[in-house]
């Protein structure tokens, strides 16, 4: 049995055998969903966009980050001795949606007409709510965009409050929206 890297996997230290990964689908049309990053030998691949047509692509990503009501208070009164928090991590988030490709192997590099984060603070449970957005005119959709741009922004909020509290949980990082493309429209329900 091979890994999708070609490789034998060694025997587990607990005595069962590797479960076998799953294959991608052939494109046969039998109704199976396909792995477009992987090739017919299981092997990593970047995808050719080269055929399909330009069109406008927006995606809508979500984070949460958990900070536990000292740091909470500290960011809500622009106290963290780092500095602004949700200002900083907006501006991280924008930067971080422009470097997707660079951080994310097999992503397209992508000329995005636009990025945006919003950061809200809840007092309910003491945390911070980040939206972002992207969109471009392209061959490929902008979702790991949207997500990179949120991930980075919890990353930030968690970087300028560590001092505060360690207590902190960046977490339901999700899409929310996409358009555009072949696949159309798609909204989390």
């Amino acid at each position: 049995m091979e890994s999708v890297f070609g490789e034998s996997p060694s025997p587990s230290p607990l005595g069962s055998t590797p479960q076998q990964p799953a294959r991608p689908t052939n494109g046969s049309g039998d109704g199976q969903p396909m792995l477009t990053h992987t090739d017919s030998s299981g092997q990593a691949k970047m995808v050719d966009v080269s055929s399909k047509h330009d069109s406008t692509r927006v995606a809508i990503a979500t984070c949460r980050v958990l900070l536990g009501q000292e740091a909470f208070d500290l960011v809500a009164s622009n106290k963290i001795a780092k500095g602004d928090v949700l200002t900083v991590a907006k501006i991280a988030g924008i930067t971080g949606a422009k470097q997707t490709s660079n951080l994310i192997p097999l992503c397209h590099n992508l000329n995005l007409s636009h990025v945006r984060v919003d950061l809200t603070l809840n007092e309910e449970d003491s945390s911070v709510m980040i939206e972002g957005e992207a969109s471009t005119s392209g061959k490929t959709g902008v979702e790991m965009e949207a997500m990179t741009a949120v991930a980075i922004a919890g990353l930030t909020v968690y970087d300028m409050c560590k001092a505060a509290s360690k207590n902190i949980c960046i977490t339901d990082i999700c899409l929310q929206h996409k358009s555009g493309g072949k696949s159309g429209s798609w909204s989390r329900s």
